[in-house]
């Protein structure tokens, strides 16, 4: 098992926030692990943290830590035995079309305007959908890591942004936003098989998922890209066949 104080992070701090409504799981209180001060948390840090299972929001470094519930697993892709499925190779031939580019974070109009229009189509009502600009740049373009936009665009129309960082072994997919209308194309997927093959080319073992919940919907399509890993019991493991199906 991996301690804290075995790694290069002594420096931290590591505090509890108060319980608040679960995001993923209706009917349960959550609690999130934070680490602090986040000005101390650079690319080396936090991919040490993102190996025990953290994740961040802008300078926001945290972790589940709920009271009585483990539901929130840790999840990666291998990405050297990755194996697609039907569905996603079919998924990557539809996108073909479209282009991608690495872009720096800077605050971009358009990807803005894309990100209000999948807000309020994807998750209105969730609080998300109001972000103004300082919200949106505190979310997306507030990062003290090795952080990109990857910027999509189909015929020269920008149709999906994802936020990325890149980490000493590997990439992690931190937050993603697309055209709505075009949903059919499957542009969450085709995202996700993309930083795979990102992380391949650059030599990254791992693309790093967020976490892993079986009963949300929101979150257990991680499952479908195999062989998946989740951090249990102190250690990163694969998912069983039975979880996979």
């Amino acid at each position: 098992m991996t301690l804290l104080t075995e790694l290069p992070i002594q420096r931290l701090q590591f505090y509890l926030t108060a319980p608040y409504p679960c995001s993923y799981l209706p009917d349960r209180m959550a609690r999130s692990q934070v680490a602090a001060p986040a000005s101390s948390v650079d690319t080396v840090v936090f991919g040490e943290l993102v190996r025990l299972g953290f994740r961040r929001s802008g300078h926001y470094v945290y972790r589940p830590r709920c009271d009585a519930c483990q539901a929130c697993q840790p999840a990666r892709v291998a990405v050297a035995d990755f194996q697609p499925r039907r569905s996603q190779r079919r998924n990557r031939a539809r996108n073909q079309d479209i282009d991608y580019e690495l872009r720096p974070l800077e605050f971009n109009e358009a990807h803005y305007a894309l990100y209000r229009r999948y807000q309020t189509a994807r998750h209105a009502g969730g609080g998300m959908d109001m972000d103004d600009r300082e919200q949106y740049r505190a979310f997306m373009l507030t990062s003290q890591v090795d952080s990109a936009l990857a910027e999509f665009r189909l015929d020269g129309r920008l149709v999906m942004v994802s936020l990325i960082d890149r980490l000493p072994d590997g990439l992690s997919a931190v937050y993603t936003f697309y055209e709505p209308d075009l949903a059919k194309r499957g542009l969450g997927v085709y995202n996700v098989l993309t930083q795979i093959r990102l992380a391949a080319g650059l030599g990254l073992p791992y693309l790093y998922l967020g976490y892993w919940i079986e009963k949300s919907p929101k979150m257990a399509y991680k499952s479908d890209y195999r062989p998946l890993q989740v951090y249990r019991n102190g250690g990163w493991q694969p998912l069983t066949e039975m979880e996979h199906d």
